[in-house]
């Protein structure tokens, strides 16, 4: 069934709306959103074409989209380019891996978005922040999904969302609130891990869950590990010339952050709101939140999230 873009905006006028972030979110299908991003989401599910060859990196915003871009991409491509001339180099990871509902930059949105991803050549590496029950998905396809400790997750977002949105100044408390009670964009926070855990349960082979926190302790192993599960595993050969980790030492965050083309330049998206470069590779740390909340706020929050996770088998 399609939607036109202005029966769209008609539906999402009749859905819940909520204020307190620097946009009012909007509830749809038990999950908050933007409004623009909504609008993509609805029209993706209209025009998105899954194949069975597709490779999806699903993550919430702010769990480590970037890096997961970056090794994704330069795993899968690692037999089409060098490491001293690689697209990583002079690309924003952001750009060489575009976002399923999200329109790549300089391109139009909508309509045209789709049928600019239509016209990438098979095997497709695509992004994706919907939850796993909201998009078309062929579940020939694979699916690597990051999360990240939801407190460090909290700040990074909060970083964010006062860095893009003009005038923005959310406070801490504020932020905290919000998300303990699941309303956070892309949220609850627990319910988006949750699909995509359960499903990886269920079909180990299409669904391989990561958390941020595993990939920093050992991200050489994790580079082995994705590339087996993207099938295209490291050869002998690999192995002994070290390619994991020039994999590891291309996409670490040292080499990301001296990039200029990572640190200069951004996209305006209007309504007061301009994500620069940089905004997406901020400090990479884990446990970074006992900087900007108190030891009560977060065991605060963990509370919230194994009640939320019980019984599942996932915890932080």
């Amino acid at each position: 069934m399609s939607h036109p873009k202005e029966s769209i905006n008609e539906f999402i006028s009749t859905l819940p709306q909520r204020k307190g972030w620097s946009q009012p979110l909007i509830q749809y299908k038990n999950f908050w959103f933007r409004g623009l991003p909504l609008e993509q989401i609805l029209l993706a599910q209209d025009a998105f074409e899954p194949r069975a060859d597709d490779i999806i990196l699903a993550t919430q915003p702010k769990c480590g989209t970037t890096w997961l871009k970056a090794l994704a991409f330069t795993i899968v491509n690692r037999s089409r380019y060098s490491f001293d001339d690689h697209p990583l180099l002079t690309s924003h990871p952001q750009r060489v891996v575009p976002f399923i509902e999200i329109p790549h930059v300089g391109g139009g949105g909508g309509a045209d978005h789709h049928a600019h991803i239509e016209t990438l050549s098979s095997r497709r590496l695509l992004a994706t922040h919907m939850p796993m029950s909201l998009f078309p998905l062929d579940m020939s396809c694979r699916v690597v999904y990051v999360c990240r400790d939801p407190k460090d997750a909290l700040v990074s977002r909060l970083h964010f969302e006062n860095r893009i949105n003009q005038g923005s100044s959310l406070s801490m408390d504020s932020a905290f609130s919000m998300f303990c009670e699941g309303f956070s964009s892309n949220g609850p926070f627990w319910d988006h891990c949750l699909e995509y855990w359960e499903k990886s349960l269920a079909r180990p082979n299409n669904v391989l869950f990561l958390k941020y926190e595993e990939i920093k302790s050992d991200p050489v192993q994790v580079v082995r590990r994705l590339a087996k599960f993207l099938g295209v595993p490291l050869s002998q050969e690999e192995e002994s010339s070290g390619v994991a980790q020039e994999v590891v030492r291309l996409c670490s965050f040292e080499m990301l952050t001296s990039l200029q083309i990572n640190q200069v330049g951004g996209i305006d998206r209007g309504n007061k709101c301009y994500v620069g470069n940089s905004m997406f590779i901020r400090k990479g740390k884990v446990g970074d939140w006992r900087n900007h909340m108190s030891q009560e706020m977060g065991g605060k929050l963990d509370r919230i999230v194994r009640e939320k996770l019980q019984g599942s088998g996932l915890a932080f």
